[in-house]
């Protein structure tokens, strides 16, 4: 492993050059995105994320001068140097004094066999769930499969789900059962849940790296006693995706326990058995396995040092450069792809838990921007309801696209001499085209659009498992290296935890603050 620094943004010798670059893009009139973006700009800004998805770059504020200044800042603080020693062991969760190993559970032929044998005993337990050779309490087969859990436990995996979904009926893959998920405290997520199964046909994954989560138990207990009342055993209808450690490994109280390694943070465990089984049991581990395969590539290609040829890299840098030097604070996230419906909501969770950070890696507070707010729904829905801010809102918005070239199903129609599809990727070109030039009306205030907002295009032919993990990929990567280059620990989330502690005085009637007390006796508990 290299030796590694770790420098705050602001005390990095490119920092002071990167604000006289800022400060003179902004009052230079050829610096408008109006003016940058051209056609041979947009082919000459691409790079190759992984799984046939590539990142294009084109629409966002950049120079020859920008990109050089980047690729130094890169190197000073050693972000590639930093992911590789990451991937190879080097502790870098200093708040828990962890190691980062999510990119092993993707890795095949990695020499540790752990992730490995976990995805072995994964197969053998899908394969005999799709065989019959294990069935229900009432030796009925088992067509539903409910995963309990909460944040990464959660919102990876249904992403991943939904995304995969279509693509299986319209590739003709097998897909051998249907997904449900419990997250939710609030009783009614569980029991619309449960009440919308067939129990005696019903799977539960109870996911809880810690085997303590306060929501995921909560809910397994309810489960629990939703099969009892319907005369199952729970025994047979419940699995556990845990760490070694946790008390729910290897206990009599399920069919078969997974698990998952303490080095693995919630929200970068899609890739493990937290993804894994869930993926695995509806459309099978070969499908799987391609999603890993994808991500793979794509950690592969985030280990290049040269930043036109690392895009995970790239959109970290353009993302710092504008947040923490261009002022733009919020970034909307926009697939134009109806599958993708809940990534903006998984990368909310990636983003903003990791690098939503006040204090450096060393618990010292920093005085530069760091995560930027992440908001975002699918295309072309946001084009009728928070678009109209994007464009002429008063905050400053930059914006990642992502698309496919090719619908999953297939299934369209040509209507006054265009495909749906046509007109879905026809919306996406006009709104990036739209942000970054305006339209300028001196006449009318009210038609007048600054343009000036600054777009990622990620993209591929069609979203498939391959496609799909690359991208998962991308956005993990480019969030770690966006912690490199703030000096942040993108590995820890303290914020969690002071919630937690006074949700448990409450529910325990220990605490005395006049304000829970008061606030208690609205709801009169």
């Amino acid at each position: 492993m290299t030796n590694m620094s770790f420098t705050n943004l602001s005390d990095t010798a490119i920092h002071q050059a990167l604000l006289r670059h800022a400060r003179t893009a902004n009052t230079h009139s050829g610096f408008h995105l109006g003016s940058l973006l051209t056609g041979d700009r947009v082919r000459g800004s691409e790079i190759p994320i992984g799984g046939g998805m590539r990142l294009n770059y084109a629409a966002n504020y950049f120079n020859t001068e920008t990109l050089q200044l980047l690729q130094e800042l890169a190197r000073a603080q050693q972000v590639v140097s930093k992911f590789v020693n990451l991937t190879n062991g080097a502790i870098m969760n200093t708040g828990e004094n962890r190691t980062v190993l999510h990119h092993r559970t993707r890795n095949r032929q990695h020499v540790d066999n752990f992730y490995q044998q976990q995805l072995q005993r994964i197969d053998k337990f899908v394969a005999k769930v799709h065989s019959q050779e294990i069935v229900g309490s009432t030796n009925q087969a088992f067509e539903e499969v409910v995963q309990i859990g909460i944040g990464g436990s959660h919102l990876g995996p249904e992403t991943l789900y939904l995304a995969l979904s279509d693509w299986a009926v319209g590739a003709k893959s097998p897909r051998h059962m249907e997904a449900k998920f419990i997250a939710n405290v609030d009783p009614d997520d569980a029991a619309s849940v449960i009440t919308s199964c067939n129990l005696a046909r019903t799977l539960f994954a109870v996911v809880s790296k810690s085997g303590t989560t306060d929501e995921t138990s909560a809910n397994e207990k309810i489960v629990r006693a939703a099969l009892e009342a319907a005369g199952l055993d729970p025994a047979k209808h419940i699995v556990a995706v845990t760490s070694e450690t946790s008390p729910m490994a290897k206990s009599s109280d399920y069919l078969d326990s997974f698990y998952i390694d303490d080095s693995i943070g919630g929200r970068f465990s899609s890739t493990s058995a937290v993804g894994g089984l869930l993926l695995s049991l509806c459309f099978g581990t070969e499908v799987f396995e391609r999603l890993l395969d994808g991500a793979h590539e794509a950690d592969q290609l985030a280990m290049r040092d040269c930043i036109t040829g690392n895009a995970a890299l790239m959109k970290a840098l353009l993302d710092v450069f504008s947040c923490s030097y261009l002022s733009y604070n919020t970034l909307a996230v926009l697939p134009y792809n109806k599958a993708l419906r809940r990534f903006p909501a998984h990368l909310q969770q990636l983003i903003m838990e990791s690098n939503g950070k006040s204090v450096n890696r060393y618990g010292e507070v920093i005085h530069y921007p760091t995560s930027p707010v992440v908001l975002g729904e699918e295309g072309t829905n946001y084009q009728h309801s928070f678009g109209q801010y994007i464009h002429q809102g008063t905050s400053k918005i930059f914006v990642d696209f992502i698309a496919f070239a090719k619908s999953q199903l297939g299934d369209d129609l040509e209507v006054n001499g265009s495909t749906n599809q046509e007109r879905l990727l026809g919306n996406l070109i006009a709104q990036i085209v739209a942000m970054a030039k305006g339209s300028e009306n001196t006449v009318d205030p009210n038609q007048h659009f600054p343009g000036g907002i600054p777009s990622s295009l990620i993209y591929g032919e069609q979203l498939n498992p391959e496609a799909l993990g690359a991208l998962l990929a991308f956005y993990e990567n480019a969030t770690t290296f966006t912690g490199f280059i703030l000096n942040l620990n993108s590995y820890d989330q303290p914020g969690v935890e002071l919630g937690k502690i006074l949700t448990k005085s409450i529910l325990n009637n220990t605490s005395e603050d006049p304000a829970i007390l008061a606030l208690r006796e609205l709801f009169d508990f």
